[in-house]
């Protein structure tokens, strides 16, 4: 049965009428709603990329991960050198160390891929923790000489939390280059800061406090970090199960010679840091970080290149130039100051050239080993630092400090051959979505 007029039920959208002035006016039955205007976008894009929902929260415990990367290493050779003197002994150590990441590390990236970030990385970090503990324990007891080696040796299950940060960026910002640009470079200059502010806050713990001081501070930072990290599961990319088909990003077209890139770039940051710590001491090589590190910050806001394998030319010339400016200013002159300088302008070249090859890595690995393939870059720029740590200490040992200054440079001139030799280009591949 129809309702009467009286008794019909308006729609809200229905206006009124009423009187007002004695005229019949329509009312709005609801005051209208106020238009929200959008905040405009900040120009920083820094600021922008932080803006992504849950972005900060896992920057945050990621760079607290990040820190101890930079520290485990000086604690464990400060706490062994201290408590057996030998610092031979203690290279050793740490040395074996580096070995085991370099075979552990893809494995544990490509379980971190398959089954998820989260699920993967707390249990690998609780084990290197257990790693970090038992070193101190064989220390502080004066274990046999083979026991350290075992414990170090297991700290190589620690996750790439800088490759897991950087897969959840791309993952945030897949089709979107400019945002992904930034997200590296962004990336690139926490590593420069952590590995800056890591060896000196392991030197002033360990100086301070007591030998163990450092170690027990780098574990604790990389769990509560880790762990921070991995409770934000809303960025989380999702795992991806590894088919029978899938193949290892090293057989994909491009990434063994962008490996070798990584290689020779390597070299150049263990044979500078060696030669450096020889002939002016540590402290000198924050500022080469510094350098690095904003570079790594300015070259973050620019527009992302058109062609990156060009711009990895460039910045690899670049490299190899400013990598001479030590080697001139050695023999040139003793002013510690005017090789000071010389550093700071030789990390500018740095960070430019690590983005711009973790964006190829990035378009060369296959959808949904993102990890896996960036975690071997960083192995292969470990072992880069291992061959070019050895070769500064026998340059260093047997042509002086002045001539080793050469290794570095030629370590970027031999980057910069491989990666002219356009081996490194292969099949152009869009970045993945993590």
């Amino acid at each position: 049965m129809p309702k009467s007029p009286a008794t019909r039920t308006l729609p809200p959208s229905t206006p009124l009428l009423t009187v007002a002035g004695g005229q019949l006016v329509a009312a709005p039955r609801a005051a209208p709603e106020r238009v929200r205007r959008k905040r405009p976008a900040s120009a920083n894009p820094y600021l922008r990329l932080l803006a992504t929902p849950g972005a900060r929260a896992f920057t945050a415990g990621n760079l607290i991960a990040r820190l101890p990367m930079g520290m485990l290493s000086v604690s464990a050779v400060i706490m062994i050198a201290g408590s057996r003197g030998s610092y031979a002994l203690a290279g050793a150590v740490t040395a074996t160390g580096l070995a085991a990441t370099a075979v552990v590390a893809p494995f544990t990236a490509r379980l971190v891929d398959r089954y998820g970030q989260a699920r993967i990385a707390v249990p690998a970090t609780a084990l290197a923790v257990l790693g970090s503990l038992a070193l101190v324990l064989c220390v502080r007891y004066d274990a046999p000489a083979w026991t350290l080696f075992v414990a170090y040796a297991a700290t190589a299950t620690t996750p790439n939390t800088g490759g897991m940060s950087r897969a959840r960026w791309a993952h945030l910002h897949r089709g979107d280059p400019a945002a992904l640009h930034t997200a590296n470079s962004f990336e690139q200059a926490a590593d420069e800061l952590c590995f800056m502010l890591g060896p000196v806050l392991a030197a002033v713990l360990c100086g301070a406090l007591f030998p163990e001081a450092g170690t027990l501070v780098g574990a604790f930072l990389l769990m509560t970090g880790v762990l921070i990290f991995a409770a934000q599961r809303a960025t989380e990319p999702p795992p991806t199960p590894r088919t029978r088909t899938a193949v290892s990003p090293l057989r994909t077209p491009g990434m063994p010679a962008l490996l070798a890139v990584f290689l020779a770039t390597g070299a150049v940051f263990g044979a500078l840091e060696v030669v450096s710590i020889a002939h002016a001491g540590g402290a000198i090589l924050a500022l080469q970080a510094a350098g690095s590190c904003a570079a790594g910050l300015l070259y973050g806001s620019l527009r992302p290149a058109r062609n990156v394998r060009r711009r990895l030319l460039l910045c690899l010339a670049a490299m190899t130039a400013l990598m001479s400016l030590p080697l001139l200013a050695t023999t040139s002159t003793a002013s510690l100051p005017v090789l000071a300088l010389c550093l700071l302008l030789a990390g500018a070249a740095t960070a430019p050239t690590m983005v711009t090859g973790m964006t190829l890595v990035q378009r060369a690995t296959p959808p949904g080993q993102l990890n896996e393939g960036m975690t071997l870059s960083v192995t292969a720029l470990l072992g880069g630092v291992a061959a070019g740590a050895a070769t500064g200490g026998w340059l260093v040992e047997h042509a002086g400090t002045v001539s080793g200054y050469a290794a570095p440079m030629g370590a970027a001139a031999l980057a910069l051959v491989i990666a002219a030799a356009g081996a490194y280009g292969g099949r152009r591949r869009p970045i993945p979505a993590g």
